[in-house]
């Protein structure tokens, strides 16, 4: 715990499970890091929205001098923009700022879900390597069953020729699948900012009981808390505030200064000091010029808000996919572990049996080994959809389902 507050986390071993790999992801991965210096530079835009103008002076020296024997003069003035202009600048920056936050959240969460699909199908694979070997041992067990009624002449020779080809596909799936390890490894890597060739231990999963999910209460999560519409609806506010900037235009920026001016005082003369009070405002003449400015930021809110809307559509459209392929893992789940898988190991056991009575040939025990292991398979297949497809609806309604 003391090595992930300092954000120096400890190397991930066959002991961390999936939260350990999002803290990892969270502390390393380098897009995040920079959404989130993309959020610093939005946030300090603030300040330089609601600060005023550098103030002016102006210093000059009589070189040659008048009658009214002037020696230097220093003025000073500060503008200010005229009023409501820096409220909306600011107001702008403000939700500029809000907005550069909720990309960073929704950085987060797809990172999240990328890295929650690579641990799933990390886990998968590990879980496929495991079957298989179980697989090639209980094949290497079904040839023995085979030599040993072959030994009694009870089978033919073509039955050991079938098991010992089995046992030859069973092991090239296995290498297979094996090398798959390092491809999927390196998806991984990418979401850990770990180098390509890491080899990252094999993942420990938690038991996990899928639960069905309500579609109307997604839906309602989705609109109020998906940070990519939470970002572009502070865009909206952003556009709208510099709108109002852009109507600030047509009127004048204000300047109030001081000016002093020192007279000579040598020679007889006793002129005295000037200090003048000084007003200076802009003409805002080149009103083509303000009305295309308001033009433009009506476009680019308008433009905002339909992105907004069609964002939202194309969201509801994958969370509706999302949620049927979660509620669909959820059935396939309890079908292969309440049903099928139960009975394949009984039609295995019941096969081996009739086998050595010589009922059944020798092709029906093997379809019935290949029946439980492609339901295995697809059971541990299930069960990663399932986590994986939570992961996506998760980054979907912005928070942990």
């Amino acid at each position: 715990d003391e090595a992930w507050r300092n954000g120096n986390p400890a190397k991930l071993s066959d002991l961390s499970d999936e939260s350990d790999y999002l803290r990892y992801a969270a502390l390393n991965n380098a897009g995040l890091k920079a959404a989130l210096e993309q959020w610093k530079m939005a946030v300090e835009q603030v300040p330089q929205a609601r600060a005023l103008p550098d103030p002016q002076m102006q210093y000059g020296y009589f070189t040659r001098q008048s009658d009214m024997q002037m020696n230097q003069m220093v003025s000073f003035m500060q503008m200010f923009p005229w009023f409501g202009k820096i409220d909306a600048r600011t107001e702008a920056a403000v939700k500029s700022a809000e907005a550069a936050y909720q990309m960073y959240q929704s950085a987060r969460l797809e990172l999240f879900r990328e890295v929650k699909e690579g641990f799933y199908e990390y886990a998968y694979l590990a879980k496929a390597i495991e079957i298989a070997m179980e697989n090639l041992e209980l094949l290497k067990h079904l040839e023995e069953v085979v030599r040993t009624k072959y030994t009694t002449t009870a089978a033919g020779q073509p039955d050991m020729i079938r098991a010992q080809m089995e046992l030859a596909k069973l092991e090239y799936v296995l290498r297979s699948v094996e090398q798959l390890r390092k491809p999927t490894v390196s998806k991984l890597n990418k979401a850990l900012t770990l180098p390509e060739d890491t080899n990252l231990p094999w993942p420990k999963v938690e038991p996990f009981e899928a639960a069905p999910l309500e579609y109307d209460r997604l839906v309602s999560m989705l609109r109020r808390k998906n940070p990519e519409l939470a970002g572009l609806g502070s865009e909206a506010m952003a556009a709208r505030s510099r709108i109002e900037l852009a109507k600030k235009n047509f009127y004048p920026d204000i300047g109030v200064g001081v000016e002093w001016t020192e007279f000579e005082r040598s020679g007889g003369m006793s002129g005295r000091d000037s200090v003048a009070v000084m007003f200076q405002m802009n003409l805002p003449l080149w009103r083509d010029s303000y009305s295309a400015s308001e033009r433009q930021a009506q476009a680019a809110a308008m433009s905002i808000e339909q992105e907004k809307t069609n964002t939202e559509n194309t969201l509801l459209t994958k969370a509706a996919q999302s949620y049927y392929d979660y509620n669909d893992s959820i059935r396939r789940i309890r079908l292969y572990r309440d049903s099928l898988i139960p009975k394949a190991e009984e039609l295995l056991r019941t096969s081996e049996t009739a086998y050595l009575a010589g009922t059944i040939d020798f092709l029906s025990l093997i379809d019935s080994q290949r029946l439980l292991l492609e339901y295995n398979l697809s059971y541990h297949r299930a069960l990663a959809d399932n986590r994986q497809k939570l992961a996506e609806l998760e980054m979907l309604v912005g928070s942990e389902l």
